[in-house]
């Protein structure tokens, strides 16, 4: 774990909130200098606690109407297996969200499809082709009620 102190957990939930906020904006909001801010978050994104910049687009408005949560379970939990279905998950854009998981599935996806026909063309393609899937459940997502990758932070 990364030692953060005052500055950069404020740092950090406010770019959370919003990424495009100046140097100058966060120096106000940091009580730091611009420059240092920089620093700040250039250090934060060498260290990998932020991870990544990101817009978060609404599915809707680019066609994707449908969002779907999958449950899959693996015919069998051998790490060959687990390594393939995890850079599957990696490389198919579809697959917004993936997650390894315990329970009764082995992993935990979240889908988008243009429409119902899209969503069965993605599931013979990447369920049904797989020999190491012993099957898969989906839950049809009625309304996105929060979409958000921030993470609370306490000092």
């Amino acid at each position: 774990m990364v030692e953060l102190d005052r500055a950069d957990i404020a740092l950090l939930q406010a770019v959370q909130k919003n990424n495009r906020l100046t140097s100058e904006e966060l120096a106000v909001i940091v009580h730091l200098s611009p420059t240092a801010c920089q620093r700040r978050l250039r250090r934060l994104r060498n260290e990998g606690v932020i991870e990544g910049d990101v817009s978060i687009v609404s599915p809707k408005a680019v066609g994707r109407h449908i969002t779907m949560i999958v449950m899959v379970s693996l015919e069998r939990e051998r790490a060959d297996i687990v390594d393939r279905f995890k850079a599957a998950i990696r490389n198919t854009r579809e697959v917004m969200m993936g997650f390894y998981v315990t329970g009764d599935a082995d992993f935990m996806l979240v889908v988008t499809a243009k429409d119902m026909e899209d969503y069965e063309h993605f599931t013979r393609r990447f369920f049904y082709e797989n020999a190491d899937i012993k099957g898969f459940k989906t839950m049809v997502v009625m309304d996105r009620l929060k979409a958000s990758f921030a993470i609370p932070i306490e000092a």
